[in-house]
C-alpha cells in the first residue's frame, strides 16, 4: 500500500533530523539566490535608462551614490563592476551550497543505508528464504539514495523556490500590477498539471524499480552459480534471460521518460504562453508611456525569474515521484517486522550447560503445510545426538528452531529448562557453534575467518584452533599463511580446506552446544578421517547435534534421532555406544 505523501515526508524528515543543521545551512545559503536575482537586472536597467537614455536614476541609487559618480562614464564603470561583483558573490554561494550538499547528501545516505542494513540482518530466515537477497540489496544500495534526492535536491530547492516566488511576485507587482497578475495566471494551470501527472509518474517509477531489481537478481544468480552455468553450457540462455529482463526495464524507463518529458513540455508551453502575454501587454504599456523600456526589461527579467521557481516547483514535483517510489520501497523494508523478536526484559544467559528439550514442537513455513509434527525429546548436557533421515525430512529445520532462526508454530524448546524465547537473542546464539555442509567463508583472510566468532581472539588462540581442526599444516604452506585471502565464498580453498577452517572457527568459538550439518558429506575418505578426528576433540564435553547420512559420523554419538516426513520416529541409544 502506498504511503500518503505527507506521512512519507514526515518519515523522511525523522531520518534526516541528525543533519538538520546542515540542511538549514543549505537552505540559508540557497536563499541568497533571491537577493542576488533581484540585483541582477538593476545594473542593466540603469545602463539602458540612465546611461544610454536620459531617465533619472532610481531614487535609492541617487541617494546612495556621491555626486561625482553621476556622470554617465562613471555610472557605466560602476554598473559593470556591480555586475561582476554580483557574479562573484553568486559563484561563491554556489560553491558553498555544492560542498554542503555533497557532504550532507552522503551523510544522509550512509545513515539510511545503515538503518536498512541493520534491520535486514534482524529479519528472520523465513523472510530471506521467501524474498531472496537481491531485492533487499537493491533497496539498501539504490532505494536508500532517495533520501538524498528528496531532502537535498527536492525539498531545499522547493522551499527556496517558494520564497523566491513570493519575493519576485512582490517586486513585479510594485513595478506593474497588471503584468504581474497576467504572468501569474499560469499558476493554476501548473497546479492542475502537477496533480494529473503525479500519480502516473509514481506508478511508472515503481514499475521501473521492480524491473531493475528483477534484472539484478538474474546477474546475482548467474554469478553465484557460474560453475553450473558453464558446466551445462547455458551462457547464451542466461544472456537471453538477462537481456529479456533488462529490455523490460528499458521499456519501463522509456515510458517514464516519455511521461516526464510530456509533463516538462506542457510546463514549458504554459510558461511560454504567460511570457507571450506579458510581452504583448508590456509593449503596449511602453508605447503608452506607463513603463520605460528599461523598466519593461526589468519586469521581463523578474518575470523570467518568477517563472523559474514555478518551473522548479513543477519539475521537482515530477522528478520527486521516482524518488518517493524508492522511499516507499525502503520504508516497506523497514516496516517488515522480524518474525523472531526478542521479548522485553529478556533473560541474560552467560553459558548454558547444554540441556535441551523439545516439547510437542510443530513448525510450518509461512502458514503452509507442517514441516515438523509434534516432536518431543530430551538431551542431557554433554550428549552427542545423531540426527538421520531422508532429504527433506526436517532435520535441518529441527536445529534451526533450536538456534531461533525460526520460532516453532506450536510447542516449546527448552535450553537449561527455560524456553529459548525467554533469552536474549545474542546471548542464546552465543551458546552455539555451527559447522555446515557447505561452510560459509567471507572474502577476507583465513585468520579473520577463523576468528569470525571471536573477533578479539589472539593470534595464538587462532593458531591453536587451526591445529585442533587439522588446518594449521595447509595454512602455513600457503604463501601468506594466516593472512592468505580465501576469495569470494572461500573459493580459493578446496572443499576439505574450507571445512577445516569452519571447524577451527567452531573450536575458537568454544560454545557449549555444537551443531554439525553434514560435516563430511562433501569430502573424500582421507579428508573425512582428518575431519572426524578433529570433530572428536571438538565434541568432547559439549552437547552436539550431528546431522548426517554417513554411518562413520554416527559412531561416536550417544543417541540417534530418526526423522521421517517431519515426525520423530525413533530416539534410541546407539548400539555401538551401548557396547561401550
Amino acid at each position: 500500500m502506498a504511503h500518503p505523501d505527507l506521512a512519507l515526508y514526515r518519515r523522511l524528515w525523522r531520518e534526516a533530523r541528525p543533519c538538520r543543521l546542515h540542511l538549514a545551512g543549505m537552505f540559508l545559503l540557497s536563499l541568497l539566490a533571491t537577493p542576488i536575482a533581484l540585483l541582477v537586472p538593476l545594473p542593466m536597467k540603469i545602463i539602458v535608462d540612465s546611461v544610454l537614455g536620459s531617465h533619472p536614476l532610481p531614487r535609492f541609487v541617487d541617494v546612495l551614490l556621491p555626486p561625482a559618480m553621476h556622470s554617465k562614464n562613471a555610472l557605466l564603470v560602476l554598473m559593470v563592476a556591480f555586475l561582476v561583483a554580483i557574479a562573484l558573490v553568486s559563484q561563491l554561494k554556489e560553491l558553498g551550497v555544492s560542498l554542503l550538499r555533497t557532504y550532507t547528501g552522503e551523510k544522509l545516505v550512509l545513515g539510511f543505508r545503515t538503518r536498512l542494513f541493520c534491520h535486514v540482518q534482524r529479519l528472520s530466515l523465513a523472510y530471506h528464504d521467501s524474498k531472496g537477497s537481491t531485492d533487499s540489496t537493491y533497496r539498501i544500495q539504490w532505494d536508500a539514495q532517495s533520501i538524498q534526492y528528496i531532502m537535498i535536491d527536492g525539498l531545499v530547492p522547493f522551499i527556496t523556490s517558494v520564497c523566491t516566488l513570493a519575493l519576485m511576485l512582490y517586486v513585479t507587482v510594485r513595478l506593474d500590477p497588471q503584468l504581474a497578475m497576467v504572468g501569474l495566471a499560469i499558476s493554476p494551470v501548473l497546479l492542475v498539471l502537477m496533480r494529473i501527472y503525479r500519480r502516473r509518474l509514481r506508478g511508472q517509477a515503481r514499475a521501473v524499480k521492480a524491473l531493475d531489481s528483477s534484472a539484478q537478481s538474474v546477474v546475482q544468480e548467474v554469478l553465484a552459480g557460474i560453475r553450473v552455468v558453464k558446466a551445462f553450457g547455458q551462457e547464451i540462455r542466461e544472456q537471453e534471460r538477462f537481456v529479456s529482463h533488462s529490455r523490460a526495464g528499458m521499456r519501463a524507463r522509456l515510458r517514464l521518460a516519455f511521461v516526464e518529458n510530456g509533463f516538462g513540455l506542457l510546463v514549458g508551453l504554459t510558461t511560454a504562453g504567460g511570457t507571450a502575454a506579458v510581452v504583448s501587454i508590456g509593449a503596449h504599456h511602453v508605447l503608452s508611456g506607463r513603463l520605460t523600456l528599461g523598466e519593461l526589461l526589468m519586469v521581463m527579467a523578474y518575470l523570467s525569474q518568477l517563472y523559474e521557481p514555478l518551473k522548479t516547483i513543477s519539475k521537482k514535483s515530477a522528478s520527486l515521484q521516482s524518488h518517493l517510489a524508492s522511499a516507499e520501497r525502503a520504508f516497506a523494508l523497514l516496516d517488515h517486522p522480524p518474525d523472531v523478536s526478542e521479548r522485553p526484559n529478556a533473560r541474560r544467559l552467560v553459558r548454558a550447560t547444554g540441556a535441551v528439550a523439545f516439547r510437542h514442537v510443530s513448525f510450518a513455513y509461512d502458514g503452509g503445510s507442517r514441516v515438523l509434527h509434534d516432536v518431543s525429546f530430551e538431551v542431557e548436557p554433554g550428549t552427542r545426538v545423531g540426527i538421520t533421515g531422508a532429504t527433506g525430512a526436517g532435520k535441518t529445520t529441527l536445529v534451526s528452531l533450536l538456534t531461533r532462526f525460526y520460532d516453532p508454530t506450536e510447542g516449546q524448546i527448552l535450553l537449561d529448562g527455560v524456553d529459548v524465547r525467554e533469552y536474549r537473542l545474542a546471548d542464546l546464539r552465543d551458546q552455539f557453534a555451527i559447522v555446515l555442509q557447505d561452510p560459509v567463508l567471507f572474502s577476507t583472510s583465513i585468520g579473520e575467518n577463523i576468528a569470525y566468532g571471536r573477533p578479539g581472539a589472539s593470534d595464538a588462540e587462532i593458531v591453536a584452533a587451526a591445529k585442533a581442526a587439522g588446518a594449521h599444516d595447509f595454512i602455513v604452506r600457503s604463501r601468506l599463511g594466516y593472512e592468505s585471502r580465501v576469495g569470494e565464498r572461500g573459493m580459493q580453498l578446496s572443499g576439505g580446506e574450507r571445512q577445516r577452517v569452519a571447524l577451527a572457527r567452531a573450536y575458537l568459538r568454544n560454545a557449549p552446544i555444537l551443531i554439525l550439518d553434514e560435516p563430511t558429506s562433501s569430502v573424500d575418505l582421507r579428508t573425512e578421517a582428518v575431519i572426524l578426528e578433529a570433530l572428536e576433540g571438538l565434541m568432547r564435553g559439549r552437547t552436539a547435534f550431528v546431522i548426517t547420512h554417513r554411518a562413520s559420523a554416527l559412531t561416536t554419538c550417544d543417541t540417534r534421532l530418526q526423522v521421517e516426513r517431519g515426525r520423530l520416529v525413533q530416539a534410541t541409544p546407539s548400539l555401538l555406544r551401548q557396547q561401550r
